[in-house]
């Protein structure tokens, strides 16, 4: 049996940090749709790459998004 490969982690950056980006506004929905899954659920930052604090404001915006209908709950 072979031994099972380890995927290697590659240290992403966040792309608001690399276009200085300090605002994540809530009516940007195609880039806000960047970080959705095929789900439509709101996608972790190891997968994005987002740094903390980025991350936290895209998941308020993203909520905010769904509420105002500029994108889907859920995705059927």
């Amino acid at each position: 049996m072979a031994a099972p490969q380890k995927q290697q982690n590659r240290k992403r950056d966040c792309y608001f940090c690399v276009h200085a980006q300090e605002e994540i506004d809530y009516k940007e929905a195609q880039l806000l749709r960047r970080f959705i899954s095929s789900y439509g659920k709101i996608a972790p930052r190891r997968r994005t790459g987002t740094c903390a604090m980025h991350q936290r404001k895209l998941s308020h915006a993203i909520k905010r998004a769904r509420i105002m209908a500029l994108l889907p709950f859920v995705i059927q």
